[in-house]
């Protein structure tokens, strides 16, 4: 019976092929940096429009060193200012705080959940380096607008794709816009390698700095077992001198190449995958919608894709533990829907006050989002819909019908 075991936010089934690719890596006794890793990194920021891909060990040791290497490559100093979404993942904002930077917080749209660009610029101040759009549950940040305030105040662009991947925003795919994009290969996410994250760019002098931070700070002439293979004399012995050569002050942010023959079973579905995740999605919303003045479903501008990473719902009317609790009786796992300045320790050593961010607000007090990934049958899914119903009929003494 469908209601005996818990339909999570997430989930991972390791097929023929990553397991093909995992018996490859034990085959081959070499799990540190090597040519699945490569692979990997090659096929993902192709396909995000990207020249150079960097698989580390997460999402947030991708936004960290993604920053760092800004503030390396730009001379920035501790105290100077990043912008970031009032609703967001703690990684987010706590990477800025690990820089020694200081997160200055802009709310974000209603509809979208993805930071609002027109309440971007009264947040700039002359310390202000760097904005970091977050595209949030799957959707992509309105970033023409976001791109055209960066300019206009000499300010990079940090994405935090950790939850959006493939998604494309005009046209073009997310991670490809700014600076850096990061991405998260997390549980619950779309390519799931148990952990793990990428930095992806175009700026060759950027990524150096990222592989070399990912790596101790280590000179990126050997990086890599394979290094100094191949190589004439007068490189070989260059290289035996640098091989405990360190130019900054770096983290082990490394990752295996299990994970990497993971992902890359996983990347060779990943149509698959976002095709099934907007089917479940559009079913919700479509079997949903005499909820409507209830429930707020999600908002797909026509500009973009929205790949679903989870599907989130902010409540009208109705107080949110209520039909949580009712769900999560039900074996329907929800998570609260990322509320970030309310943590206990962000009032404490930001003093940051959610009543100056009143859709952030809404969002913490009232939103919250269940899974929608491709391991959902249609069978749990129609039985996530009848519970919604069941709910509000019980509850809220209402006449609905699916």
């Amino acid at each position: 019976m469908i209601g005996d075991q818990q339909i999570g936010v997430g989930g991972v089934v390791l097929g023929a092929e990553e397991k093909r690719l995992l018996n490859q890596v034990i085959d081959s006794n070499r799990l540190s940096y090597g040519p699945l890793t490569k692979e990997f990194e090659e096929v993902f920021a192709k396909e995000h429009d990207s020249k150079y891909g960097i698989f580390c060990n997460s999402g947030t040791a991708a936004l960290h060193i993604a920053l760092a290497a800004l503030k390396e490559k730009y001379g920035w100093k501790d105290g100077d200012e990043i912008i970031v979404p009032a609703t967001t993942f703690v990684a987010t904002s706590n990477i800025v705080l690990h820089n020694n930077m200081v997160p200055v917080f802009v709310d974000v749209d209603s509809k979208t959940y993805n930071i609002s660009p027109p309440w971007i610029e009264s947040k700039i101040t002359a310390r202000t380096r760097a904005i970091i759009p977050v595209h949030l549950f799957g959707l992509p940040a309105d970033m023409d607008p976001i791109l055209s305030i960066a300019k206009k105040y000499d300010l990079k662009i940090i994405e935090d794709s950790c939850e959006c991947m493939f998604a494309k925003y005009k046209g073009k795919k997310v991670g490809s816009f700014g600076e850096v994009g990061c991405f998260s290969t997390y549980i619950s996410h779309f390519l799931v390698t148990g952990t793990g994250g990428f930095c992806i760019s175009s700026d060759t002098e950027l990524v150096t700095i990222m592989r070399s931070l990912m790596n101790h700070g280590r000179d990126t002439m050997y990086i890599s077992i394979d290094d100094d293979k191949g190589v004439s004399k007068e490189k070989f012995e260059e290289i035996i001198t640098k091989r405990f050569s360190f130019e900054y002050i770096g983290f082990n942010f490394k990752i295996t190449e299990l994970e990497a023959a993971i992902g890359l079973g996983q990347f060779k579905k990943k149509d698959e995958m976002i095709c099934r995740r907007q089917e479940i999605a559009h079913r919700f919303l479509k079997e949903l919608k005499n909820l409507d003045p209830y429930l707020q479903l999600p908002f797909i501008p026509e500009d973009r894709d929205h790949n679903f990473m989870l599907f989130p719902i902010v409540l009208r009317k109705t107080h949110k533990r209520l039909l949580v609790s009712f769900l999560e009786r039900n074996n329907i796992e929800t998570r609260d829907m990322l509320p970030l300045l309310t943590q206990p320790v962000y009032r404490k050593v930001l003093g940051v006050d959610i009543e100056d961010y009143p859709v952030s607000k809404w969002i913490s007090e009232s939103g919250f989002y269940i899974g929608c990934h491709q391991y959902i049958t249609d069978e749990e899914v129609t039985y996530i819909i009848q519970k919604f119903y069941e709910f509000f009929r019980v509850w809220q003494y209402i006449d609905v019908n699916i």
